[in-house]
């Protein structure tokens, strides 16, 4: 039965989940019908506008006057030079916003992305391939790498890149794919509120959960515009975010690492138990019923699991609850 209301139930659960290499998800919930969409689809849209990346905007080869010139002795020409360029990721030291570096190679032999990393950059995919050099080839270069948000189309640059440089079409986005999921969620009976799940992944010049970060913080100063013309006041409540990676590793800590005493460490022991998140998983009953576990042992390891935060009122999410127990399951293997 539907109850009368005077204001939206607010969601109370964030999990973030790590799906693979620069690839997590995060999950919030419970949201009143309708909400879910409401919020989702404008915040897919900034996580894939508003995280800043890093790209090169322009190029100046030695022997080469445009992009459909050729280099003596290089297997590849300009254009397929550029392409290779492009798809590789730059990062720069934090606050440099530009950075022009030039680059001298002599053949024989191969170019990749590692080979470009010096005092100043970064490279996020080292192992990307950039051009392949004969015996007598010699390959001078002169790249801007520039921080911007999104697609830049070279036309755009020309003004800001030196003439006798080839302007390049910029892509500054680091976030490769951002997805989201509406699904059903039962709360007190009820079957119609909402849960939504985004599927991020970058290049790995941000991190997800970095990227996710953004598109929220875009979208409150977005909103603060009103509050210049119209009186709001916004008054946020805490979430309660059920998981990270460092709650992960802290369920992945050794038992060794509580303290214990002896006595209760040596029954832990001796019950198989490696890990903290394996005493978080079990309920009281199933710790009282570890076999020579005193009352008082007991006791400890309560006020141990209390203290870290993993009290009796404490609950694991389902989808932590699976991660944690693959995890476990691995270590013991």
């Amino acid at each position: 039965m539907k109850k009368i209301k005077v204001a939206p139930s607010l969601p109370e659960n964030v999990e973030v989940n790590e799906l693979g290499e620069n690839r997590s998800e995060v999950i919030a919930y419970p949201f009143e019908s309708g909400y879910a969409i409401t919020l989702a689809h404008p915040l897919r849209r900034l996580i894939l506008g508003s995280s800043v990346g890093y790209a090169p905007i322009s190029i100046k080869i030695e022997g080469a006057a445009h992009e459909f010139d050729s280099v003596r002795g290089m297997h590849e020409d300009v254009a397929v030079f550029i392409i290779n360029l492009k798809n590789i990721r730059f990062k720069l030291a934090e606050g440099v916003e530009r950075l022009e570096v030039s680059y001298n190679f002599n053949g024989p032999r191969e170019i990749t992305a590692a080979d470009l990393v010096n005092d100043d950059v970064e490279i996020v995919n080292p192992e990307a391939f950039l051009a392949t050099l004969n015996e007598d080839a010699v390959l001078n270069f002169t790249v801007v790498i520039a921080q911007g948000l999104g697609y830049v189309q070279s036309e755009d640059l020309r003004d800001e890149v030196a003439s006798d440089s080839i302007a390049l079409d910029a892509f500054f986005t680091p976030v490769k794919k951002a997805n989201y999921d509406i699904q059903n969620v039962l709360v007190e009976d009820n079957p119609n509120y909402e849960k939504i799940v985004f599927d991020i992944e970058t290049d790995g010049q941000v991190s997800p959960v970095d990227a996710f970060t953004n598109a929220l913080e875009t979208m409150y100063k977005q909103l603060s515009v009103f509050n210049g013309v119209l009186d709001v006041e916004i008054n946020a409540t805490p979430i309660k975010r059920s998981n990270d990676d460092s709650e992960i590793k802290a369920y992945l800590e050794p038992i060794e690492s509580l303290g214990l005493s002896a006595r209760s460490f040596n029954s832990l022991d001796r019950a198989g138990m490696k890990v903290v998140g394996e005493l978080v998983l079990m309920t009281t009953t199933e710790i009282k019923n570890i076999k020579n576990l005193g009352k008082k042992s007991l006791d400890e390891i309560a006020e141990c699991l209390e203290n870290l935060g993993y009290g009796e009122d404490f609950e694991l999410a389902d989808s932590t609850r699976v991660n944690l127990v693959k995890k476990i399951e691995q270590i013991k293997e």
